[in-house]
């Protein structure tokens, strides 16, 4: 199989046995993300809306250095520790996406890494 490991400092690197992302031909696979800030390691101070915005900023570091942007992203899933903060998702991905906007899944979750309350992994695909 043909395919890259993307790697970048920009984002939390992996905390086990996976890359960040899988680039094959022009589809990249990211691995999830949880709201750890690069630097540290550690979890983003805050609330949950705090999280999210790290999440996303992970994922687009990770999407960059694929060569892409967010808005190439196809498929988005998006795990929750409390399915409350779902229209927190909403009201916060509007201001990373502009429509239309990807595939998504809404998943509620027992317990994530490192205590996190969010997770998302994705799907992109480049343009030719």
């Amino acid at each position: 199989m043909n395919h890259q490991i993307i790697d970048t400092a920009a984002a939390p690197q992996a905390i086990g046995t996976y890359s960040q992302a899988v680039k094959v031909g022009n589809t990249v696979y990211l691995s999830g993300q949880i709201p750890l800030v690069p630097e540290t390691m550690t979890l983003i101070d805050g609330g949950s809306a705090e999280q999210i915005h790290q999440v996303f900023r992970n994922l687009r570091a990770v999407a960059q250095a694929a060569g892409g942007e967010l808005n190439n992203i196809v498929k988005l899933n998006v795990f929750l520790t409390d399915l409350t903060h779902f229209p927190l998702i909403n009201e916060i991905m509007a201001q990373y996406f502009t429509p239309p906007y990807p595939a998504r899944a809404a998943i509620g979750v027992a317990s994530l890494p490192k205590g996190a309350a969010v997770e998302m992994d994705a799907i992109l695909v480049l343009s030719i």
